[in-house]
């Protein structure tokens, strides 16, 4: 009878957060017959199809989604486990340089440090805020150890060569209105609905990624703009206009305004990437497992 395995779980819940076998593949370091061996292998224990094969990656069953989620548990109990090892065998102590592009520094990356300084209390970490590309030149010249950058639709085919990744999160894009508009008690709206709205969109330096408006919508109506989220969404509290905002930041969203889906066949979400150096030190270690942690808490919130 087929057993799951670790290596199995981990593969799919790296296809799942990613959305590709192909993806996976790049970001495990396996070969793609790799990846689909160990998928068959695991829906066999699974005695059911985990994923759709689709045209422009792959979809979970809804026994891929009971499987996937177990399996970030399993795998956040087992990074956690090795955390705690780790910390019998030898204290984690210096300073740990962590960057983020902003709306993973506003739930995401800080529960984490927290999370890891807990376990290690003479671990010192330090965030720094700043879009991807900053990121990523910061990471290749050594003043970060750990980036959280953001990949997918829309965004630049970063330069990642030689640098070692691991997806933690695979999000989607939400829209905020203030809780007074019209939206603001659906659960659900469509593209369509969103043709005539005014928008807060991201003002930032040149060849800065930004969330403008709702990615796939035409012509839309940019009211304002602003560079930090705290104005972003200041400016949607007072009814100045709609934003939008990756699920990864609902809990930091402050009083006075709603997150409402929005179906979109046509956008394919984007994905949460930790980027280390090839051989990451130990206290990058564990900062990484603790972002895979805090991002199952976040998914499954």
């Amino acid at each position: 009878m087929a057993e799951f395995t670790l290596a199995g779980l981990r593969v799919v819940h790296q296809v799942a957060a990613a959305g590709s076998f192909t993806r996976a593949a790049e970001v495990l370091g396996y070969t793609q017959s790799a990846i689909s061996r160990q998928v068959a292998a695991t829906e066999a224990a699974a005695g059911a199809p985990i994923f759709d094969r689709r045209r422009r990656g792959v979809a979970l069953t809804p026994a891929g989604q009971v499987l996937v989620r177990r399996a970030g548990e399993i795998l956040a109990d087992l990074a956690a486990t090795e955390l705690e090892l780790a910390g019998l065998r030898d204290r984690l102590a210096g300073r740990l340089a962590v960057g983020s592009y902003p709306t993973a520094a506003m739930a995401l990356v800080p529960r984490a440090m927290a999370e890891v300084t807990a376990g290690h209390p003479g671990l010192a970490v330090v965030v720094e805020e700043a879009s991807t590309p900053a990121l990523v030149r910061r990471l290749r010249t050594g003043r970060l150890e750990v980036a959280v950058i953001g990949v997918g639709h829309g965004l630049p085919d970063y330069d990642l060569s030689e640098l070692r990744q691991t997806a933690v999160l695979q999000g989607d894009l939400l829209v905020v209105v203030p809780d007074t508009h019209r939206f603001a008690g659906h659960d659900r709206i469509t593209v369509s609905d969103l043709a005539h709205e005014q928008w807060v969109a991201g003002d930032g330096a040149a060849g800065e990624p930004q969330f403008g408006a709702w990615p796939t919508l035409s012509d839309p109506h940019i009211a304002h703009t602003a560079r930090g989220w705290s104005t972003r969404l200041g400016l949607v509290a007072a009814g100045l206009g709609i934003t939008v905002i990756p699920d990864l930041a609902l809990p930091a969203l402050p009083r006075g305004v709603r997150a409402v889906a929005v179906t979109d066949s046509h956008w394919p979400g984007r994905a949460t990437v930790v980027v280390t150096r090839p051989s990451p030190s130990a206290q990058a270690q564990a900062m990484v497992a603790a972002l895979q942690n805090q991002a199952v808490s976040l998914h499954d919130a």
